[in-house]
């Protein structure tokens, strides 16, 4: 499995968010076919690497859980294809979007350290079977301070919704108790967070776009705390009148802790890789 540090994540970051912002300054440079598609849908298959950790503590011992790498504690695969959907509509200088993609995985690992979830520890060499499921939902509206025919440049305000759900089950301790016995523990949460955004495109020749987007958070919000950083880059190639294939590159890192009623902890996960887009709009 290939391992990144904390600064190598930094890195990737900063370039894809350098990536994005060139895109959205870029000036035209050829005629061509205008950016006023005023209906699209966009079908991808994203194909990211994945890092993900999940603490889980219960609330009547809220200091003791241990941080999970699903990848590495649990051998979740750290490559898999997510589905995406994204869809939007244009109203004069507003745009309005929506997008939607997940991520499935389970697996049944012996650990190789105890690991304490929800008040349940799992020893060392353990068998655990896991699972670890994520609804991605974001809306945004958008407003084009810049439109032109080959150009445009806008602000959006958004919401990245997160539906996650975690479990694990397996030969463990209740408590501090010394006998085995079979637990399985589960936690979902959903949890909606607010965005701010920049994004741009430019048609680089007749039928060619070049597009990007950042999407930024950090917040509390009730029993949430969110940080967020989206970035994406796309190249669109048109090859009929109302249909264009392409590719992206995506760097999301995200990270959720809540402190609720029923459970603490955290969620993080970081998605970076590239996907293939079909992309069908009408004017």
């Amino acid at each position: 499995m290939q391992m990144r540090t904390r600064y190598g994540w930094v890195r990737q970051g900063l370039s894809g968010a350098g990536c994005a912002a060139a895109l959205l300054v870029l000036p035209g440079v050829a005629h061509g076919q205008t950016l006023d598609d005023k209906y699209w849908i966009e079908i991808s298959g994203y194909w990211p690497d994945v890092d993900s950790k999940v603490q889980v503590a219960n609330v009547a011992h809220p200091n003791i859980a241990t941080e999970i790498d699903l990848e590495s504690d649990l051998d979740l695969s750290d490559r898999k294809v997510l589905p995406a959907v994204n869809a939007g509509v244009r109203l004069g200088h507003f745009v309005l979007a929506a997008e939607y993609y997940s991520l499935r995985r389970s697996n049944s690992h012996a650990i190789e350290r105890d690991l304490t979830f929800d008040d349940v520890t799992y020893p060392v060499g353990a068998t655990v079977s896991s699972e670890f499921n994520s609804d991605i939902y974001r809306f945004t509206v958008g407003y084009d301070i810049v439109k032109q025919e080959n150009v445009e440049f806008g602000l959006a305000l958004g919401a990245h919704v997160t539906n996650f759900e975690v479990g694990l089950s397996g030969q463990a301790t209740v408590s501090g108790s010394p006998v085995l016995t079979t637990e399985a523990r589960k936690k979902s949460v959903l949890a909606p967070l607010p965005t701010l955004g920049a994004y741009g495109a430019v048609k680089l020749v007749p039928r060619l776009m070049l597009s990007g987007r950042v999407d930024w958070l950090s917040v509390k919000i009730d029993d949430y705390k969110g940080r967020l950083w989206n970035v994406q880059a796309e190249i669109n190639y048109r090859i009929f009148k109302n249909v264009g294939i392409g590719v992206m590159y995506r760097y999301v890192d995200y990270r959720l802790d809540a402190d609720k009623e029923k459970w603490t902890g955290s969620m993080t996960y970081r998605f970076s890789g590239p996907a293939a887009v079909l992309r069908i709009g009408f004017k």
